[in-house]
């Protein structure tokens, strides 16, 4: 677990990071390596998921979203946050399969507001990430 807290704490550095040297994502270098980091991001959210799920025998998840699902349903995490999750895995979809129909408006919200929703799952799993604001 400790590990996926880590790749966790380091793509959300490197997204500040890359984000912050372009604002506006007018570089497509700055838009491929934040793409890439919230992608690695949010498959350690998904691995971190699966870890728990199976580590506490919650059941057998049908797909990424259905961990958080059953997260929530035994109470490891909230259900706001799992929603919050299960829209992160559709995000990270978008960037693996349809890169080309990404919308930069929401890599925009990614790197400004919802990078916080994967460091509350660590929080909620006792990993405490040090991503500077």
């Amino acid at each position: 677990m400790f590990n996926k807290g880590a790749v966790i704490e380091r793509s959300l550095r490197r997204v500040l990071e890359i984000y912050r040297a372009d604002p506006a994502l007018a570089d497509q270098m700055h838009i491929d390596a934040l793409t890439l980091n919230v992608e690695r991001a949010c498959q350690a959210a998904i691995d971190l998921a699966m870890h728990v799920v199976a580590s506490k025998h919650l059941g057998m998840p049908q797909s990424q979203a259905d961990a958080f699902r059953l997260l929530a349903d035994s109470g490891e995490i909230d259900r706001k946050l799992s929603e919050r999750m299960i829209g992160m895995c559709g995000f990270r979809n978008i960037l693996i399969h349809q890169y080309q129909d990404l919308e930069l408006d929401l890599l925009h919200k990614v790197a400004t507001e919802q990078w916080r929703e994967l460091e509350a799952l660590c929080l909620a799993f006792g990993l405490k990430i040090a991503v500077p604001e």
